[in-house]
């Protein structure tokens, strides 16, 4: 008898409706070779979600050790998962860090329509 998978330890929620999201989570996939991310598709899924989903697509959400998290950070919490980013995500638990993260995360959100669109 083969023992169990073991759970995984962060869950990210992201757009599957959106180009660049999935292209990004496709990337996060192959990198996360030992599967200790969970990804849930907001668009598509009808898993609990821990908030209303309007929130969940405007922004990349993860729960990392039962703490929830978004835009930045939870960028980090997906990095910290990942061997190869690993150093990255634990870089951004310096504060101004992940401040300047931040920042340039909602810059990319005011272009991100027009991505889109141009990718659609």
């Amino acid at each position: 008898m083969q023992p169990s998978p073991l759970p995984a330890l962060l869950t990210v929620w992201y757009d599957g409706a959106c180009p660049l999201c999935t292209r990004e989570i496709a990337l996060m996939r192959r990198l996360d070779r030992a599967q200790q991310i969970d990804f849930v598709n907001v668009a598509e899924s009808d898993a609990a979600c821990p908030l209303d989903r309007t929130l969940l697509l405007a922004r990349l959400h993860a729960r990392e050790n039962g703490v929830l998290l978004d835009g930045a950070a939870a960028f980090a919490a997906m990095w910290r998962a990942i061997p190869l980013l690993r150093p990255l995500g634990l870089l951004a638990r310096n504060r101004q860090v992940l401040g300047m993260l931040e920042w340039a995360y909602v810059r990319f959100l005011r272009v991100r329509p027009a991505l889109q669109r141009m990718m659609r």
